[in-house]
């Protein structure tokens, strides 16, 4: 029987049953990128092919179990189901720039939305063997414990995670005034270089709060219901709610999720 039988659903059985069969040839392929990286090509052709092989094996496990659920993937196309109201959103490997340079921070993530809303998402740490699972209103787990978001209520106690990528250089400029303003009130800014992790890691009680702008619905779709049901908010920086069409996201405690939100606010007046 599974650890995780207790609190695992039935999708949330086939969810993470997938990233575990996905996992299995992403972990080959991280050894093999380190001996990549002294070869004159170079391994970016190889992380895109290892990429494929994960997406194809979640989809082809997820479509067994529900056949009619469409699919929007980083590797591929918008599928359209025949149910239209279910679909799969995955990211095979998030934190592919961690990868690609053979850093142990990445994650195979997956969420099921249901008319638009994000009901169920598995986060996947391969290298720590730590899964971090939710379904709306039955709680957030890492592995098979209860998680929820840290307790504290200062800025000067708070551990931020924040990361840009792609930024134009307004946007640089914007996230650059932002961390100064965060990192003179926290007691410290990270980033695991992975979107996914960073949102399991606020949902875990690890990091404190996290934003950041410019990213894809699959890098945040699974992290929104774990934020969630671990006690969490989760918004855009600007309060809105929009995030998996903006790719915008700012998720803390209550708390100092308002605190954090006026710490940015400050940085625009």
């Amino acid at each position: 029987m599974s650890r995780y039988a207790a609190t695992l659903s039935p999708l949330l059985g086939i969810m993470t049953a997938a990233a575990r069969k996905a996992a299995l040839g992403v972990l080959r392929d991280f050894r093999e990128v380190s001996q990549l990286q002294v070869s004159k090509k170079g391994p970016a052709d190889f992380v895109t092919s290892a990429d494929k092989r994960a997406d194809e094996v979640l989809r082809e496990e997820l479509s067994r179990a529900r056949p009619d659920y469409g699919f929007l993937t980083e590797e591929g196309e918008t599928i359209e189901g025949a149910d239209s109201e279910h679909c799969w959103i995955i990211d095979p490997i998030d934190g592919t720039l961690n990868f690609l340079h053979s850093l142990p921070s990445f994650a195979i993530s997956m969420a099921l939305t249901y008319r638009g809303d994000v009901v169920c998402g598995v986060t996947y740490d391969p290298v720590l063997d730590e899964i971090f699972y939710a379904e709306k209103g039955k709680g957030a787990y890492l592995n098979d414990k209860r998680m929820r978001v840290s307790a504290r209520v200062s800025m000067e106690e708070a551990l931020i995670a924040a990361a840009s990528s792609g930024f134009a250089r307004p946007e640089r400029e914007r996230f650059f005034r932002e961390t100064e303003a965060v990192s003179s009130k926290a007691a410290g800014l990270r980033s695991s270089g992975c979107a996914s992790l960073n949102l399991s890691y606020v949902a875990a009680g690890r990091f404190d709060g996290y934003w950041e702008r410019h990213l894809q619905a699959w890098d945040i779709a699974a992290g929104i219901v774990l934020l969630r049901e671990a006690g969490g908010i989760v918004s855009e920086p600007n309060g809105g709610d929009k995030m998996l069409e903006s790719g915008a996201i700012l998720a803390a405690n209550p708390r100092l999720h308002r605190l954090l939100a006026e710490v940015l606010r400050e940085t625009h007046t």
